[in-house]
């Protein structure tokens, strides 16, 4: 009786098929990745611009409403994106306790440049100067991304 003998294992056409398929799935989901990562920093960004512009709104307010000290030719923005965070004493507290309108300065997702303090990753825009040509000189009014990139919508980081 003649014992036939079976062989097991892929063949080298088995092989390269599979190898190809798997590179051909790969470069197909690469673009994809890219795609969701750039769509996750500009949650990132939108979250943290509105939670400091929620922030200087609630120091301009805290201002208008008599608890923050502040001078009589002054706007009523703070000064830096550092008062946010460091706080001000509050007029109206007998304790004398301080108000804080941020925890941190979140750093812009979109700038390029990871090291340094986080505010400075922010350009600022003062209650003086103009909406087309933000100046951080004074107070700080409002804050951009300092990103030259444009978004998935077209825009640019800059106008957002």
């Amino acid at each position: 009786m003649k014992h036939k003998r079976l062989d097991s294992g892929f063949t080298l056409i088995e092989m390269i098929v599979t190898v190809a398929l798997v590179a051909i799935i790969a470069s197909v989901a690469t673009p994809f990745v890219k795609v969701y990562e750039q769509r996750e920093k500009e949650r990132e960004l939108k979250q943290a611009l509105r939670e400091m512009r929620t922030a200087i709104d609630a120091y301009k307010l805290a201002g208008d409403e008599g608890r923050i000290a502040r001078s009589i030719d002054s706007t009523g923005y703070p000064q830096s994106l550092d008062e946010l965070v460091t706080g001000v004493a509050d007029k109206r507290d007998p304790k004398g306790r301080k108000i804080f309108f941020l925890r941190r300065v979140p750093r812009d997702p979109m700038n390029p440049t990871p090291s340094g303090p986080a505010q400075d990753s922010w350009g600022r825009r003062s209650y003086s100067s103009e909406a087309d040509d933000p100046r951080g000189d004074g107070d700080v009014y409002d804050v951009f991304s300092l990103s030259n990139s444009k978004g998935t919508n077209g825009i640019p980081y800059r106008e957002w």
